[in-house]
């Protein structure tokens, strides 16, 4: 039994934070049915890893037999993963009025950029805006240079699908304790601001500069906390910050006194970490490895996403699994009598529907009348 085991989770489709977080609570034991409209994009080619342990229904919610079926679904569901614009399921005739009405302790959880309310809340947005507007952009990159795109990690995977898991943990244990379940309004650009709680306590301080990017602390700007290129033009980084970590930097590379002593004098920091610069390129990364990895340094290689899952130390926790011939993070974070697991790849287009349907329990004509008029899509 893993730790959701029993809950049932309905994911209406979409893309980024709503199916990470429905692979985390797939991963976590919850029963996640998945809902695709008819014609959509396999995401066994969009998204091939999210749709992992989830189960694959094809619904036409635009016909009243189609929404009358996911309703349905709803009335025995835990949670509902609304990923469209404020007021789309409230025209689709499926808002969290009429689903809680059905479905008292049903959390309904809506995973947006912008949040339900506000000025934006009807703009398009992607990551880059979300993090743009949370500080977050401007303060990653080089100094002088324009902010550098930090993947889509910041909005869509911390900000928003880290974000929606939470919530919905949340929401069940409050259902769970008071029999009434609730609306979650999820919104990355409140998430990032959740991220960004550090830097914005250390900016009101004074403590960390945000006019430039790269001169601070945790962003580079500090000779101990960056990454530097090596002899064989690959990378590795320190994060020797802490007083007694710098110590054993200086004494494993052999640092100057005169040079380096100063450690948090700022004002030194660029004519430092240009002569840091120089040594690190005297040695390849894995003799750099061979003198610091798993020393106290604070030391890593710099490694490619294809080179992680065979790093040795990820070899030997875990850190990475295969599913049916895809290499993919294992389930996080591990329970000790609870265990998560992968209970298997991503499916094809609807091609649980009839089976889901009837574990819900719809009867043989009931599926066949729906089958015939184009409500539901069996796939292969």
């Amino acid at each position: 039994m893993s730790a959701l085991t029993g809950y049932k989770v309905i994911e209406l489709a979409g893309i980024g934070p709503g199916p990470m977080g429905g692979m985390m609570l797939a991963d976590m034991g919850a029963e996640v049915i998945r809902i695709e409209r008819p014609g959509a994009g396999d995401q066994l080619v969009l998204e091939p890893i999210s749709g992992r342990g989830k189960k694959s229904v094809v619904l036409n919610l635009k016909s009243a037999a189609g929404l009358e079926t996911l309703l349905r679904l709803v009335d025995n569901a835990d949670v509902l993963i609304d990923p469209y614009r404020p007021g789309v399921c409230e025209k689709l005739g499926m808002g969290p009025e009429v689903c809680l009405a059905r479905n008292a302790k049903l959390v309904f959880a809506r995973m947006t950029g912008w949040g339900q309310t506000g000025p934006l809340a009807q703009s398009a947005g992607h990551d880059i805006n979300y993090i743009a507007l949370t500080g977050a952009l401007h303060a990653v990159g080089r100094p002088g240079e324009i902010p550098a795109v930090p993947l889509n990690l910041f909005g869509d995977m911390g900000g928003g699908g880290m974000l929606l898991v939470n919530g919905i943990l949340a929401a069940l244990l409050a259902a769970g304790r008071t029999g009434q379940g609730q609306v979650v309004d999820v919104a990355m650009v409140d998430g990032v601001a959740q991220l960004m709680w550090m830097m914005q306590g250390l900016q009101q301080q004074g403590i960390w500069d945000d006019n430039d990017r790269g001169v601070n602390l945790l962003d580079g700007g500090a000779h101990f906390y960056d990454s530097y290129v090596c002899a064989d033009a690959q990378y590795v980084c320190i994060g020797s910050i802490e007083p007694q970590f710098y110590a054993l930097l200086c004494q494993i590379m052999d640092l100057p006194a005169d040079d380096f002593a100063d450690q948090l004098n700022q004002a030194k920091w660029p004519l430092m970490k240009a002569k840091l610069a120089g040594i690190f390129a005297t040695k390849t990364r894995d003799e750099w490895c061979a003198l610091m990895e798993g020393s106290d340094v604070c030391f890593a290689p710099v490694l490619k996403m294809s080179e992680a899952p065979h790093y040795a130390a990820n070899q030997l926790r875990d850190v990475y699994t295969e599913v049916e011939g895809m290499v993919q993070a294992a389930p996080a974070p591990r329970f000790s009598a609870t265990p998560s697991q992968i209970k298997h790849g991503t499916r094809s287009l609807g091609s649980d529907t009839v089976s889901i349907l009837s574990a819900f329990g719809f009867n043989e004509t009931e599926i066949s009348t729906l089958l015939d008029n184009g409500a539901i899509v069996q796939g292969t």
